[in-house]
C-alpha cells in the first residue's frame, strides 16, 4: 500500500474515462440549471474508449443522474430536466434535387403542395409529378419566359379533361410566376379564384370552364393586363358581371352557363371581342341597340337561355360576320326585322321559344349560307313560299306557331289568347329597313311588311 505522500499512478485508460465522465457531468449540470427542472435527453455522437476493466463499458454514477457511457451514443436521463434532442440534420427534398433551372426549383414545392390536396385523380395524372424534371410532368409545359430567353420556366398548363378534383386552386396558379396559359376544362376544381392571380404578368389565356367554382365573378381577373382569352362557362358563379370586363380587349369571352343575374350592360359594345357567349344565365332587359354595330365582327352571338325581353332592334343586322346567332329561349317579342337579311355569313339562326309574332320575312329565308333556321314555339302567323321550301328541306322549324295550313301548330284558342293583349314595338318603321346591299332581292325593301290577321 503506498504511503500518504506517495503519488498513486493510474492507468491511462482510466484517466481518459474519468475525464469524459467529468465533462459529461459538467454539461448536464449546465443544462440542469437552465431547464427549470424538466427532463433532459441529450443524444450525442461521441465515442468512448475501453476502461481499465478488460474492455467492458465504463459505468459510473453522478448525483441526480444515471449516466450510461458506452461505445454507443451517450444518453443522459435526468429527472426534472428539460427534454432536448439533436436529430441528424437532413436537407429539404427540393434542396437534394437538381433542377434544370432555378425557376423550376421555385415552383417544385408549389406543385407538390397542390398535389397533396388533390382529392380525385381517376386517370392517374399526378403519378408523373415526381422528381426534379418538372417539364416532364403530365399537363405541364416549359418554355423561355419573356424576361429571360436563357431561363426555363413553367409557361403553360393544360389539365383539360383530366378529371382532377381539388377544393381550391389558391396557392397554385398564383404561385407560378411564368405561367402564360392555364387550361383546366372539365375537372372538379372548386372554391374561388385567389386575388393574387392579378400579379401574374404573362397570363393571357385562362380557362376554368366546366368545373365547380362558385361565388361572385372573380374580379381579380380584371387585373390581368395580358388577358385575351377568358372562359369561365359551366360553373356556379353568380351575381353581376363587372362592367369593366366589357372594356377589355379580349378576343374571346365565354361566361355562359353560370348564374349571373343583371340587365345586359349598356357598355357591352365597348370592346373588341371575336367570340362572345352570354348564354344560359339570367340576364334581363332588351338587346342593346349599340351592341350589334360595336360587335359587327363577331362570328358567334349567343344570347340563348336568359330572360331577355323587348323587341329585336333592327341593328342586329350589323352582325355581318356572324356564323351563329342564337337568341332562343328568352322572352323577346315583336316581328323579325328585315335587317336579318344582312347576316350573309350566318349558318345557324335561332329565335325559338320566344314571344315573336307576325310574318316571317322571305328575305331571311333567301340567305345563301343558311343551314338551320329555328323559329319554333313562337306566334308567327305567315310563312311565304321561300320559307316553306326551307321547311321541305328540313332547314326551317316552324312547329308550335300560329300559321294556318302548317302541321304541329298551336291551337286556335292559344293563339287567340296571345293576340288578345295589345303588343307594340317602338320604332316600328325600322323593321322593314335593310341596312346593307342585298343581292338576293330584286329591289330594296323598306316598307313595313303586311301581317296576317290574328287567328
Amino acid at each position: 500500500m503506498p504511503g500518504r505522500n506517495e503519488m498513486v499512478s493510474m492507468p491511462p485508460n482510466t484517466v481518459i474515462s474519468t475525464l469524459y465522465i467529468l465533462i459529461a457531468y459538467a454539461t448536464v449540470h449546465t443544462f440542469a440549471n437552465s431547464s427549470n427542472g424538466d427532463t433532459l435527453n441529450f443524444i450525442g455522437g461521441l465515442r468512448g474508449g475501453n476502461s481499465s476493466r478488460g474492455g467492458e463499458s465504463g459505468i459510473s454514477s453522478v448525483k441526480g443522474c444515471n449516466i450510461e457511457f458506452e461505445t454507443k451514443p451517450i444518453t443522459f436521463q435526468c429527472q426534472n430536466l428539460a427534454t432536448f434532442e439533436v436529430p441528424p440534420a437532413s436537407p429539404p427534398e427540393s434542396d437534394a434535387l437538381e433542377f434544370m433551372d432555378q425557376r423550376l426549383a421555385v415552383v417544385y414545392p408549389v406543385i407538390q403542395k397542390f398535389k397533396s390536396i388533390i382529392t380525385s385523380d381517376p386517370l392517374g395524372i399526378t403519378k408523373s409529378w415526381v422528381g426534379s424534371d418538372v417539364c416532364s410532368y403530365k399537363g405541364f409545359y416549359c418554355d423561355h419566359p419573356p424576361d429571360n430567353n436563357s431561363a426555363i420556366g413553367v409557361a403553360s398548363i393544360d389539365f383539360n379533361g383530366f378529371q382532377l378534383g381539388a377544393p381550391s386552386l389558391d396557392g397554385f396558379i398564383d404561385q407560378l410566376p411564368d405561367i402564360a396559359l392555364f387550361h383546366a376544362n372539365t375537372n372538379n376544381f372548386a372554391g374561388t379564384i385567389c386575388p393574387k392571380i392579378a400579379r401574374l404578368p404573362y397570363l393571357y389565356e385562362f380557362d376554368i370552364s366546366n368545373n365547380q367554382f362558385a361565388g361572385p365573378f372573380p374580379t381579380a381577373i380584371l387585373g390581368l393586363n395580358s388577358l385575351t382569352f377568358l372562359d369561365i362557362r359551366f360553373n356556379f358563379f353568380s351575381g353581376a358581371v363587372p362592367p369593366q370586363l366589357f372594356t377589355r380587349n379580349l378576343d374571346a369571352l365565354f361566361i355562359n352557363n353560370n348564374n349571373f343575374m343583371q340587365r345586359l350592360p349598356l357598355n357591352l359594345g365597348s370592346t373588341h371581342i371575336l367570340l362572345l357567349t352570354l348564354a344560359n344565365n339570367k340576364f334581363t332587359g332588351p338587346i342593346p341597340r349599340s351592341l350589334p354595330k360595336a360587335f359587327s365582327y363577331l362570328t358567334e352571338v349567343l344570347f340563348l337561355g336568359n330572360q331577355l325581353t323587348g323587341c329585336l332592334p333592327y341593328e342586329i343586322g350589323f352582325f355581318k360576320d356572324a356564323i351563329v346567332f342564337d337568341a332562343g329561349n328568352n322572352k323577346l317579342t315583336g316581328p323579325l326585322p328585315f335587317s336579318l337579311a344582312c347576316l350573309k355569313m350566318v349558318e345557324q339562326l335561332n329565335f325559338a321559344d320566344n314571344l315573336l309574332f307576325g310574318v316571317i320575312p322571305e328575305v331571311i329565308c333567301e340567305l345563301g349560307n343558311l343551314v338551320n333556321l329555328s323559329l319554333s314555339s313562337n306566334y308567327f302567323t305567315h310563312a311565304g313560299p321561300l320559307c316553306r321550301s326551307l321547311i321541305d328541306r328540313g332547314a326551317l322549324d316552324l312547329r308550335n306557331n300560329c300559321i294556318p295550313g302548317l302541321p304541329f301548330q298551336r291551337s286556335p284558342l292559344e293563339c287567340i289568347r296571345f293576340f288578345g293583349y295589345p303588343r307594340f314595338c317602338s320604332r316600328i318603321w325600322s323593321y322593314g329597313y335593310i341596312p346593307c346591299k342585298f343581292p338576293y332581292h330584286n329591289g330594296p325593301v323598306s316598307a313595313v311588311p303586311e301581317m296576317d290577321p290574328s287567328p
